[in-house]
């Protein structure tokens, strides 16, 4: 995506009974299909749907569950829209075939396609996008005991992000269909995450689109001392704002109508040009 395109927001919709700030809202199929329909109305132009909770301390959810929550909401959405990208949110190729076979075109997956061997081969099958995210560890325990360290933060996510790459496009993903994302909030504290969002740019050189994703993130609210995620909408904006000028092309967000304003006019300004007027000569 060149920088003078304007960034696509991605609504999340979680169709999860445990999501850390929206869990259990669109577990019935209607009423999540009502929310993916309600987002693309604000200007979504991915609907991103997760039937797994990743946040932290959460556990592995089984295909078949996952199968269940998610395909219905899939097919729901594209008997409705047929133009709008879904991307299924998911570790699992079983997860992703049956997503994709419903009409979804992204396989969003955290592990990068580390955690199923079979992930690979259904994405390159399935002609779909992926985005690999960078995340130490697992979500079961990316966040405990001693906890991430990196010695070179920005280095380490851009050399995990390349190799991932290498894995994929030697195993026939296409390279124009592949999105990094840096993982903010997964296996990173605090400082990571801020450094992340501020060196950003080091990272949308790499040559891949970048999507980042940090709505209601728990960084923002110990940042600024805010419990309930649903409350960070404006500092979620903000890292929005940040992220765009520092060239992301996509973000994934709780707040549709909001981020895509705050992507528009940020837009405008990385676009903006000096006027210089017609001089006379004397």
């Amino acid at each position: 995506m060149s920088s003078s395109t304007t960034p696509l927001v991605m609504g999340v919709l979680n169709v999860t009974p445990d999501s850390f700030s929206d869990g259990g809202e669109y577990l019935a199929t209607e009423h999540a299909v009502t929310h993916a329909l309600d987002m693309i109305a604000e200007g979504a132009e991915i609907i991103d749907v997760g039937p797994e909770s990743t946040r932290p301390g959460s556990h592995p959810v089984p295909a078949e569950e996952q199968i269940a929550r998610a395909v219905p909401v899939i097919e729901g959405i594209r008997a409705r829209n047929n133009g709008i990208a879904i991307s299924i949110d998911t570790r699992l190729a079983l997860v992703a075939k049956a997503a994709t076979e419903a009409g979804a075109d992204i396989v969003n997956d955290v592990s990068a396609l580390r955690d199923d061997p079979a992930m690979l081969d259904c994405v390159a099958a399935a002609s779909a996008g992926v985005i690999l995210m960078h995340m130490w560890g697992r979500p079961a325990d990316m966040q405990v005991g001693g906890g991430p360290h990196y010695d070179d933060l920005l280095g380490e996510i851009a050399s995990f992000l390349e190799e991932r790459k290498r894995y994929a496009t030697q195993g026939g993903v296409e390279p124009s269909r592949i999105i990094f994302d840096p993982g903010i909030g997964f296996g990173k504290r605090v400082e990571d995450n801020l450094l992340i969002l501020r060196d950003l740019d080091k990272l949308a050189v790499l040559g891949q689109p970048l999507m980042v994703g940090a709505s209601r993130k728990s960084f923002i609210g110990r940042v600024l001392n805010i419990e309930d995620p649903k409350q960070r909408t404006a500092p979620s904006l903000a890292c929005a704002a940040v992220a765009v000028m520092a060239g992301a092309s996509i973000v994934r967000t709780h707040e549709v109508r909001a981020t895509v304003e705050t992507v528009r006019i940020c837009t405008a300004i990385r676009q903006a040009r000096t006027h210089v007027p017609n001089t006379v000569n004397g």
